[in-house]
């Protein structure tokens, strides 16, 4: 089941022309509506930032705030990846990472949906010392956040393995498993029996 839709935040258009205005590149010269203007700002960006190629451009440090900002107001867990990519790439694995779990620690509650989301892509480079950060913070934005979106968006990359966690929060991965199992979100219930084996007792 995959995520839930979601509204694009109303920080997401200014992040795209920030993004825009930083690159000094301009959209081409048509009346569109607003799906199809998005779209072409998101067209424009892919080129400009080099998304998925080798030669990706050195970017000065203005845009790595503006890159972390355009990943986690992004509604879309896919397409965000074109604003982690050029991050990871100019910017490092490791500082990509911690901007992200500061997000998740110290954002709103939509930033904090959006940089788990985000989460995804800055990971496909491991760093063990920062997952296992990761690991915790979420385990406990998961539990004790009651926001709905937090928690969909938080849950796909929790780690409920008890034996993945210090003794001291294994009580939390269980408390965690029996909410999402006993939510009354469909998305919650479902998506947590895909990521524990045994049934709980």
């Amino acid at each position: 089941m995959p995520l839930p839709d979601r509204a694009a935040s109303d920080g997401f258009p200014r992040c795209l022309t920030e993004l825009l205005e930083l690159c000094r590149v301009h959209l081409p010269d048509r009346t569109a509506e607003a799906g199809e203007h998005e779209e072409d700002q998101r067209v424009v960006l892919r080129g400009a930032l080099g998304y998925r190629h080798a030669d990706c451009p050195d970017l000065p440090e203005p845009f790595f705030d503006a890159l972390v900002r355009a990943a986690v107001h992004d509604p879309d867990p896919s397409l965000n990846r074109q604003f982690v990519e050029p991050l990871r790439r100019a910017f490092g694995v490791r500082r990509t990472q911690e901007a992200f779990l500061e997000v998740l620690t110290t954002g709103t509650n939509p930033e904090r949906a959006g940089a788990a989301r985000a989460w995804y892509w800055a990971t496909l480079e491991r760093l063990d010392d920062v997952q296992d950060r990761w690991n915790r913070a979420a385990l406990r934005e998961f539990v004790a956040n009651d926001d709905l979106d937090v928690r969909r968006c938080v849950l796909p990359g929790l780690t409920l393995d008890p034996a993945h966690h210090p003794a001291e929060l294994r009580p939390l991965v269980a408390e965690a498993v029996h909410l999402a199992r006993t939510h009354p979100d469909d998305y919650l219930r479902h998506r947590v029996e895909l990521q524990v084996a045994d049934p709980e007792d």
